[in-house]
C-alpha cells in the first residue's frame, strides 16, 4: 500500500474532445496516471459503423494521435495511461500502441481488457432464456424484432488493477464503466481489497466527477459569475487518498475553477438513483460531504459503499432505420396558419403521414410583434420523417418539401438545400447476470488472465429514496409565513442536466440550509412536471441528496430511444437544466438574492 495520495488526471471527456488536453495534462504538473474517457452510448454505434467499413478499426483513433505526441514524455516522467479508447476493438488498439512504441524506440508494456463484447454469444444467450429486458420499458429484446449491432457489458476495475500490478504502462479498455478507470488506478496504487467498499465507493464518485473533463472545472456550469477566469478550463485531477477521500483540483495557471458548485454539478450529471451501481460497489453519492479546501481545491469525504449488484449493465444498439429532416422558415404574420398549410400541403404531396414509420413536426417560434429585423420575425417548421425504407425518407421527402417553393405560403424558404436520408440507431439498456460475462486482461507478454467477479456479499435492503411529501395546491410554495416573490428558479438554484439513454436527468442544488428547506419542500414531482410541460405524461423519479442540498429528477423517455434516434432539438438534454432555471417560481422574500 502506498501512503501518499495518487494524482489521476483525466484528459478526455468524449471521442473528439480537446486534442491538446493530453499534452497539457502531461506538461502542466505532476500526475501519476492519466485517464481518458472516449466512449458514450452513441460512440459505440459510431465505432460499429467505422468497423463495418474497416475491420481493423473500431477504436478511438484520436487517442493514438495524442499518444504519438506524448508517449515519450509519459515514459520519461513515469506516467501510467489508462483509457477506454479500445471501444469495440481493444486488442487492435493495443497492437497499434505497441507498434507506435516500437517506432518511437520506447520500451512500453501495453495490456488490454476484454470480455465486454457479448455479440459473439448473443443468440446463444437469448436461447438460454436471457431476455435482455429493456430497463425502462420492461420489454424483452425479442419483442423488438431486430438484430443488435453492438452489445457490451459494463466491466469493472479489477482487470485494470491486475494489469497495472503486472507492470503495464498503458492499459487499453473496452466498455468498462467510466468510473472504473479511476477505481482501477486507485485500487492498484493503494492495494485495496475487493471488499473495501467505502474506499471503492469514493473512487467511483471521483471517477464520475472527472470523467467528463472540464465539466468539473467550470465548463457547462450554470453559475457564470463564479467563473472569473474565462480561459479554456484546465482538465480535472483527483488526488485519491488511501481511505477513499479525495481532492478535486487542476493544474496551476489553467482556466476555469474548481469549486463546491462545479463538483456538485458533476456529481449530479447523468445519474439516476444516487445509490450509484457499479460492477465493484454501490457508491452512495447521497453520503458525500463536499467542502472548499483552497483555491481550485475541493475535498470530498464520507462516501459510503455497499456490495455490488449480482448483474452487469449491457448497452446495446440496433439500426432503427433511416431519417431525414427539413426545416421550413416562416416569416412575419400568420405564423400558425402558414405552418398548418405547409404541413397539409407537404403530406398531401407525400401521400399522407401514415406512409412513414414515424413523423415529427415541430413549430419553433423565434418571432415577436413589430420585429426589428429578420432574426426576430421568423419561426421554423421542423419536419422529420423516419422509416425502415430509405427511399421513402431520402430525396423523395426533401424534394417534396421544395415543391412548396413557389406553391406554398408567402415567403417560403428552407434553412438547407434538399437533404439525404441518414441511418439512425436505437439504444437498448439491459442487464445480465455477471457470471455470464468473462472479464479478462491480456498482459503485455500475451498472457491472458481471467478476472473473477466480486464475491457475493449480502446487501442491505434498498429502501426507496424517492419519497416526498405531496402537498395540496394551496400549499405548493411553503414559506415561513412571510411575503412571497416570483422570480426565475435559477436565481435560487443551480442546475446540471444530461442524458442517460432515452431518459434525461436534471440535478438542482442550493447553497444554504434555508434554500434547501424551500427547494426540498417546494419542488415536488408534480411541481417539476408543471415546470416542464413536455413531461406532462412521462414518469418522473425524484431523489434527495441532503448532504449536498440537492435534488435529482429523472424524466423517463424524454429522449425517446436515445440520442441517435430522438427528434428532440436538444438531443442530449444539455440545456434542459438551464430551461428549468429560467422558469418562474414563488419564493419566500427572505430567500430572494437582493433580500
Amino acid at each position: 500500500m502506498t501512503a501518499r495520495a495518487i494524482r489521476i488526471g483525466n484528459a478526455s471527456g468524449f471521442y473528439g474532445d480537446r486534442a491538446a488536453a493530453f499534452r497539457e495534462m502531461v506538461e502542466g504538473g505532476p500526475v501519476d496516471v492519466i485517464t481518458g474517457d472516449y466512449l458514450a452510448e452513441l460512440t459505440m454505434l459510431i465505432l460499429w459503423k467505422a468497423r463495418k467499413k474497416d475491420p481493423s478499426a473500431g477504436y478511438a483513433k484520436t487517442f493514438l494521435t495524442q499518444l504519438r505526441e506524448n508517449l515519450t514524455e509519459c515514459v520519461n516522467r513515469g506516467i501510467k495511461v489508462v483509457v477506454n479508447a479500445g471501444g469495440l476493438n481493444p486488442s487492435g488498439l493495443a497492437n497499434a500502441v505497441r507498434e507506435l512504441a516500437t517506432e518511437l524506440e520506447l520500451d512500453v508494456s501495453v495490456a488490454h481488457i476484454e470480455g465486454d463484447d457479448l455479440m459473439p454469444r448473443f443468440d446463444d444467450l437469448l436461447a438460454e432464456g436471457h431476455d435482455f429486458r429493456h430497463l425502462d420499458k420492461e420489454i424483452p429484446f425479442t419483442d423488438a424484432g431486430v438484430t443488435p449491432v453492438s452489445a457490451n457489458a459494463y466491466l469493472g476495475a479489477w482487470g485494470i488493477v491486475e494489469a497495472l500490478g503486472a507492470g503495464a504502462d498503458i492499459v487499453i479498455c473496452p466498455r468498462v464503466t467510466d468510473a472504473s478507470l479511476v477505481v482501477g488506478a486507485s485500487a492498484w496504487w493503494h492495494g485495496w481489497d475487493r471488499t473495501d467498499f467505502d474506499e471503492l465507493a469514493g473512487a467511483v464518485l471521483a471517477g464520475h466527477i472527472i470523467e467528463c473533463g472540464p465539466q468539473a472545472t467550470g465548463g457547462n456550469y450554470s453559475q457564470l459569475a463564479e467563473v472569473t477566469d474565462r480561459r479554456y478550463p484546465g482538465f480535472p485531477i483527483v488526488e485519491m487518498a488511501s481511505d477513499g477521500s479525495f481532492v478535486v483540483t487542476k493544474h496551476d495557471d489553467t482556466g476555469g475553477l474548481v469549486s463546491v458548485g462545479t463538483v456538485i454539478a458533476q456529481v449530479l450529471y447523468e445519474i439516476d438513483d444516487p445509490r450509484y451501481l457499479n460492477p465493484d460497489v454501490v457508491s452512495r453519492f447521497d453520503t458525500a460531504s463536499i467542502t472548499q479546501e483552497g483555491p481550485s481545491r475541493v475535498r470530498v469525504t464520507g462516501v459510503r459503499g455497499t456490495p455490488p449488484p449480482p448483474t452487469l449493465k449491457v448497452a446495446m444498439n440496433y439500426v432503427g432505420g433511416y431519417r431525414n429532416t427539413m426545416t421550413l422558415v416562416l416569416t412575419g404574420l400568420d405564423i400558425e396558419e402558414k405552418a398548418r398549410w405547409a404541413e397539409d400541403q407537404l403530406f398531401e404531396i407525400l401521400g399522407g403521414k401514415d406512409r412513414f414509420d414515424e413523423v415529427d413536426v415541430q413549430l419553433l417560434r423565434y418571432d415577436r410583434p413589430d420585429p426589428t429585423g429578420p432574426a426576430d420575425s421568423t419561426a421554423h417548421l421542423r419536419v422529420t420523417v423516419k422509416d425502415r425504407d430509405r427511399a421513402k425518407v431520402d430525396r423523395a421527402f426533401s424534394n417534396a418539401v421544395m415543391e412548396l417553393f413557389l406553391a406554398g405560403y408567402a415567403g417560403f424558404h428552407t434553412t438547407t438545400p434538399p437533404s439525404s436520408a441518414s441511418e439512425y440507431g436505437v439504444y437498448w439498456p439491459a442487464i445480465v447476470p455477471k457470471e455470464l460475462v468473462e472479464h479478462a486482461v491480456v498482459h503485455g507478454d500475451g498472457r491472458r488472465q481471467l478476472i473473477p467477479h466480486p464475491p457475493e456479499v449480502a446487501n442491505p435492503p434498498r429502501e426507496p429514496l424517492t419519497q416526498e411529501t405531496v402537498k395540496d395546491d394551496d400549499e405548493a410554495f411553503p414559506s415561513s409565513g412571510g411575503q412571497m416573490v416570483t422570480l426565475p428558479l435559477g436565481r435560487i438554484a443551480s442546475a446540471r442536466s444530461g442524458d442517460k439513454g432515452g431518459n434525461a436527468n436534471v440535478g438542482l442544488w442550493v447553497q444554504s440550509d434555508a434554500e434547501w428547506s424551500w427547494l426540498r419542500d417546494s419542488i415536488t414531482v408534480e411541481r417539476f412536471r408543471q415546470l416542464l410541460p413536455e413531461a406532462a405524461h412521462l414518469p418522473i423519479r425524484r431523489y434527495e441528496l441532503p448532504s449536498i442540498r440537492s435534488l435529482n429528477f429523472v424524466v423517463v423517455g424524454l429522449l425517446g430511444d436515445g440520442v441517435a434516434s430522438t427528434t428532440r432539438l436538444d438531443a442530449q438534454a444539455k440545456g434542459l437544466g438551464e430551461f428549468i432555471r429560467a422558469r418562474m417560481v414563488d419564493v419566500p422574500a427572505e430567500l430572494a438574492p437582493d433580500a
